[in-house]
């Protein structure tokens, strides 16, 4: 299972279309979370920020690890979300992944998602920068 928790900075003169975006995304829900069989996407919540003058998107997302990705999707959705994420994540800023530490999900739940042993999927601390550069195809994974 992946676990995984992503920032990306929102391209400054983006700030609209990310409204228009997410408010797309709200509108069009059911067939958002259609697409999520195929990606075996169990949980994929998208968080806002702004800080210091600067707007960011999060990605969290709990995926098993064979589910297939948004940019091979048939679906006109994840299309439009594809293309959206082009046009309004800055690439020159990177992407930044944290490392899930701590995980805490009962037992149903976790049965739920035929994932044994949750609590063992933190990542080991490495101390290493969990800053990394992105191509145009990483602007939204899921």
């Amino acid at each position: 299972m992946k676990v995984e928790l992503t920032r990306f900075r929102i391209k400054p003169d983006k700030i609209g279309r990310v409204d228009e975006w997410l408010r797309m995304l709200n509108a069009r829900i059911d067939e958002c979370v259609a697409t999520l069989e195929r990606e075996k996407m169990f949980v994929e919540v998208v968080f806002r920020e702004r800080y210091k003058n600067e707007d960011f998107l999060y990605w969290f997302t709990i995926q098993h690890e064979s589910g297939e990705a948004l940019e091979s999707s048939p679906h006109e959705i994840d299309k439009i979300h594809h293309s959206f994420g082009r046009e309004c994540i800055d690439l020159t800023y990177g992407a930044v992944d944290p490392l899930p530490q701590v995980i805490m999900i009962p037992k149903r739940v976790a049965a739920a998602m035929d994932w044994m042993k949750p609590h063992e999927a933190g990542a080991l601390w490495t101390g290493a920068e969990t800053w990394r550069p992105i191509k145009p195809k990483d602007t939204t994974d899921s």
